[in-house]
């Protein structure tokens, strides 16, 4: 295995997200389950939208934000994503691109519109996400670089691309491609609504595809059907080389065989603003640390900086450079 010229690479639904408040009334209205993930059509995604009052519009996807935060954390990025060749798709390309991102995906030129994600954020900074895959149930197989997932240290996948069955196979494809060449897979769950469709096969891919995991405590014990956190922990910890856990204000718990690391939470600089991304960015900064060297502690601490960040403002990609926020922070 020779030097990856590319720290990660990330496969993952490109999204556009159009992020505005609400009140809880709101989603009780619409039938809306508070902190969920819902796939929503066209005409769904249309009417939600006119119902929505002013909102900001931020490229976004799960993996293109871990993807942007890495980019932001100085890492070698690259990212693979399903977008049309209209104004949203523009948009999406843009704005990675400009963070340093390595983005080469072909655009569709027909079929369903880019996909946009409706995050309607409560007063209690809590998130319910209303989305419409639109492009981004076209990424196949065909879409996966051999020589890029060959050429970086670890491939980052998000868990929602479990819905599309050719996604699905783009996974399965990329998984072998990076495991032939002595590359690590990582894994974000992304939603325990996802986990609890796909139980069975997320449980298999874990065991047999990934060497690093990345799970809240809902997906963790929605993964194995338990209540417990301890008992997940336990049944994760010998399924995968590393898991990362995290547990919103309680910090997170990176556990690698018998290693046992608990992470406290980053103190916030500004009052909890908008939760979208916080996961997406600790994996950003669990990535980095890991990629750049780091044991299993700093790398956490690294995670919970980038997560910190991204929950004190509206949007899931940071708005400050993560390489001088963590620099300052870990005194480097």
């Amino acid at each position: 295995m020779g030097k990856a010229e590319l720290d990660v690479v990330g496969i993952g639904n490109a999204i556009v997200d159009v992020i505005g408040q609400v009140d809880d009334a709101f989603l009780a209205e619409h039938d809306l389950p508070k902190g969920a993930m819902i796939l929503i059509d066209e005409p769904r995604a249309n009417a939600l939208y006119s119902l929505m009052g002013p909102a900001v519009e931020i490229s976004g996807g799960s993996a293109g934000n871990t993807i942007a935060g890495l980019a932001s954390l100085g890492a070698r990025a690259a990212y693979i994503g399903k977008v049309k060749k209209d104004q949203l798709g523009q948009i999406f390309a843009h704005d990675i691109r400009a963070v340093g991102v390595r983005f080469e995906t072909e655009m569709a030129t027909e079929g369903p519109a880019t996909a946009r994600s409706l995050i309607l954020v409560t007063p209690d900074a809590h998130r319910t996400m209303n989305t419409f895959l639109g492009a981004c149930v076209d990424l196949g197989p065909e879409d996966v670089d051999p020589a890029l997932i060959a050429n970086a240290a670890v491939t980052y996948l998000e868990g929602y691309l479990f819905d599309p069955p050719r996604a699905k196979a783009a996974f399965r494809k990329a998984v072998e491609i990076a495991h032939g060449a002595g590359r690590r897979v990582s894994l974000s769950l992304s939603d325990s609504f996802c986990v609890e469709r796909y139980r069975d096969e997320f449980r298999d891919f874990v065991a047999n595809g990934v060497d690093i995991l990345f799970a809240n405590e809902a997906e963790i014990t929605a993964l194995y059907e338990t209540t417990s956190f301890d008992e997940a922990l336990q049944t994760v910890r010998d399924k995968c080389e590393i898991a990362c856990l995290t547990r919103s204000e309680h910090g997170s718990v990176i556990v690698a065989g018998d290693e046992v690391h608990v992470v406290d939470p980053e103190p916030l600089d500004t009052a909890l603003v908008d939760t979208t991304g916080a996961g997406d960015l600790y994996a950003a900064g669990f990535l980095h640390g890991f990629t750049a060297g780091r044991d299993l502690p700093t790398a956490g601490r690294i995670a919970s900086i980038a997560a910190a960040e991204v929950i004190g403002h509206y949007g899931a990609r940071p708005r400050v450079p993560l390489v001088d926020l963590v620099a300052d922070r870990l005194g480097d």
